[in-house]
């Protein structure tokens, strides 16, 4: 990938974090489960996938700090430190694991621009993100894993995957688009 300015990375993360927060917003409640649907994952995959692993998740980080100072810019127009410490908070911290880890995964490969390689970076992403937030979500619920599991993952795993697809194609159209726009000349 090619090297942006300082200006255009700052500028860059910022477009990202306000991204994840509107994606956020997009949200579906489930009478079962305290975390939503969201299309938040997808603008967490195009971060890391367009940004890079480093500002992919500088770019989480300022949406995680915006929303635990009280932004409301998680879920359902939430924000503060109560919605980290809460049952959700687990996915929203793993935002920025997801990111970086699809970053790295796609700077480490050959092709970067193959599907399946941008496919399988974000499914280490996401991988991450229900890790930490599955561990989370037991240790704020009391639930047991297969609880948690059948609570959080499972009903989210067809959603993410057509996201997955999404940013796939997102970002081999953006890429080029970006490169083109933000490169120092």
């Amino acid at each position: 990938m090619e090297k942006y300015s300082k200006t255009a990375n700052l500028m860059l993360c910022a477009l990202f974090a306000a991204l994840t927060a509107v994606c956020s917003f997009i949200s579906i409640p489930l009478p079962f489960t305290p975390v939503p649907v969201n299309l938040a994952t997808l603008a967490v995959f195009l971060a890391g996938g367009l940004l890079g692993y480093k500002y992919g998740t500088i770019s989480q980080l300022v949406y995680i700090v915006l929303g635990a100072a009280g932004v409301p810019v998680f879920h359902n127009f939430t924000g503060g430190v109560g919605i980290l410490a809460g049952p959700t908070g687990g996915y929203i911290i793993g935002y920025a694991a997801a990111a970086f880890l699809a970053g790295a995964v796609i700077h480490l490969a050959k092709k970067k621009d193959s599907f399946l390689t941008l496919a399988g970076a974000m499914l280490v992403g996401l991988a991450s993100c229900y890790l930490l937030g599955t561990i989370w979500f037991m240790v704020s619920s009391g639930s047991g894993l297969f609880v948690s599991l059948a609570a959080c993952v499972i009903p989210f795993l067809p959603g993410d995957g057509l996201k997955i697809v999404a940013a796939c194609l997102l970002i081999k159209k953006l890429r080029p688009v970006l490169a083109r726009s933000f490169v120092l000349k």
